[in-house]
Formats: structure tokens, sequence, C-alpha cells
């Protein structure tokens, strides 16, 4: 069973909607598509896990600390005798070897993912043991494009590749499951020391007054163009109501600190005309607090 299902990443998210509204450079071009292209590849591998015989525990998506250094897990699995660390990558095209030493299709050296891998596992072992817990670990670098191919010298079990995948979860499903309460404890215990880190001060430098105004439509985010909210690129059509609070959100997700106000929504938006059509939508969505100089708006709880 899915323990703990994997989040839309919130860097993600932010940056499409800044991709949206203003140019970015190329480094930050390069940023985003990659981000991009590893939820897709993690969420490629999240649907080939479904495969798995329901008494697994997996858990995807943790940010844990030992010792002050923090490390990334893509996906964890409980087993009843161990546990399974997978890092997923979405590469594509043809990787090179060399001398432990990994080089794109452009020849480019990239980092050692089992190196990643490695660290990763011996931060994991450390934190299991300061909780208590002794389960052996597998780790195993999951490769899910069927675009990709490795040119390695030798063969690495730790490493799977996208015909190996099948042959992998066969493999899984065949070990024995007894899964007991020491196991949920301790998928309790890791969800809990999950860490939320702050994508902001990653993202390209941004204002509000620079910032493209308008709305992007929900299907293609190309920006519409006019107030009956039918996408030319696409010809997808939105309610006006969905449309101005998606609006909202996009709004207080890039402006954390900034108030709600019908007048800055109206600007944020653009192409909707009416005041009085956005001042009704957040007095019945949103909170409305009450201040002596002037009132604002919050996402209801």
């Amino acid at each position: 069973m899915v323990f703990r299902q994997r989040p839309e990443p919130l860097k993600l998210v932010l940056n499409r909607f800044l991709n949206a509204r203003m140019d970015f450079s190329e480094n930050d071009k390069k940023h985003f598509w990659a981000i991009n292209k590893g939820y897709e590849g993690e969420v490629r591998s999240d649907i080939w896990l479904l495969n798995l015989t329901d008494n697994w525990l997996v858990l995807h998506d943790l940010l844990l600390e030992y010792s002050q250094s923090t490390f990334q897990i893509d996906t964890l699995i409980i087993a009843y005798e161990k546990i399974y660390l997978l890092d997923v990558k979405n590469f594509e095209g043809d990787y090179v070897v060399k001398d432990d030493k990994w080089y794109n299709p452009a020849g480019v050296l990239q980092k050692n993912p089992l190196h990643q891998l490695e660290r990763c596992e011996t931060l994991l072992k450390k934190l299991l043991h300061d909780l208590g817990n002794h389960f052996a670990i597998e780790s195993y670098l999951i490769f899910n494009n069927p675009e990709f191919h490795l040119y390695i010298p030798s063969t690495q079990p730790d490493i799977i590749f996208p015909t190996q995948l099948n042959r992998f979860l066969k493999k899984l499903n065949t070990r024995p499951v007894k899964l007991n309460q020491k196991h949920f404890q301790l998928a309790e215990q890791l969800e809990s020391l999950h860490k939320i880190e702050s994508p902001y001060s990653k993202l390209p430098q941004y204002y509000f007054e620079k910032l493209n105004k308008g709305m992007a439509c929900c299907n293609c985010n190309r920006f519409l163009t006019n107030e009956t909210l039918i996408c030319k690129n696409c010809g997808c059509i939105e309610e006006a109501e969905s449309a101005i609070l998606r609006s909202v959100n996009e709004f207080s997700l890039l402006f954390p600190d900034k108030k709600i106000t019908t007048n800055t929504i109206h600007d944020w938006c653009d192409i909707i005309k009416s005041k009085k059509t956005i001042r009704r939508i957040l007095a019945k969505n949103l909170e409305l607090i009450r201040h002596s100089r002037s009132s604002y708006y919050s996402l209801k709880q």
C-alpha cells in the first residue's frame, strides 16, 4: 500500500507559474526543464510500483535529516525483512561511464548518481539506527525512460534499466510479506520526520510589478486573450469563478506575504474587467478580514 503519496513539488508549480509570466534566462529554463523531467520520471515510477502487492508500505518523496545533513529519498519501500531504497532517474539518451565518471550524451561530466545513492543509504542507516531499527537496506538506481542507454564497463547489480523493470518487480513480489505493527510504526516515524524545504530562495528573482498580468489556461498554460475564457490555443473553456480562484491561488503561492484584495486580484487577472465580479467571487469563497484602514481576504483553512 502507498503510505505516503508523492505531492507535486512546490518548486515545480512556482516555476511553471513564473515561466508563463516572465522571460526565463537559459539557466532558469534548464532548471525548470530538469525538475519537470525529474518529476515526470518519479510519477512514472509511482504508477509502475502500483503493481506491488498491497502489503508493502511505500513512502514517496521523503526529505530527511541526520546530523545536520539532509538527504532526499525518491521512494522507500518497507518490507518484512528489509528496506528498499529507490532513486529514480529520468535520463534520456546515451550515457557513458569511464573511470567511475558519468558523461551525458553531450559528453558533459555529470554527478555520479551511484555516489549520491550511497550517501543516501549511509545517512538512512544511521537515522534508522538512532530510531532503534536495524533493517537491512537494499538500494537501487532506477532508470525508467525507454530512451535511455548506459555504456558501462561492468555490470552493476544496483542499477535497474528500463528493460529490467518488470523482472525487478516480479522479484519483489516473490519476497515474503508479513508486516506487523513495528513496520507501520517505522513508516509513521519516517513520515513525521519529513522536512518541508522552502523553494523560494531558489526561484528566479521576480516582482509583482514586472510580471505579465493575465490568466493562464487551466489545460495548456497559455495566456487567455479575452474575458470569455476560451483558450485560442487548445479550445478549453473555464467558468469565471473557477479561473479567478485558480488565479488567486497562484497569486497567494507566488506572493505569500501580500494581501489578497479586490484591486490586486483585478490587476493580477487583467482580462476580467468587472471588479464587482471579482469582489463577489472573493467574498463567496474566501474569508473577509476587516481592518480599520483596509480590508482584505484570506484563503479559508
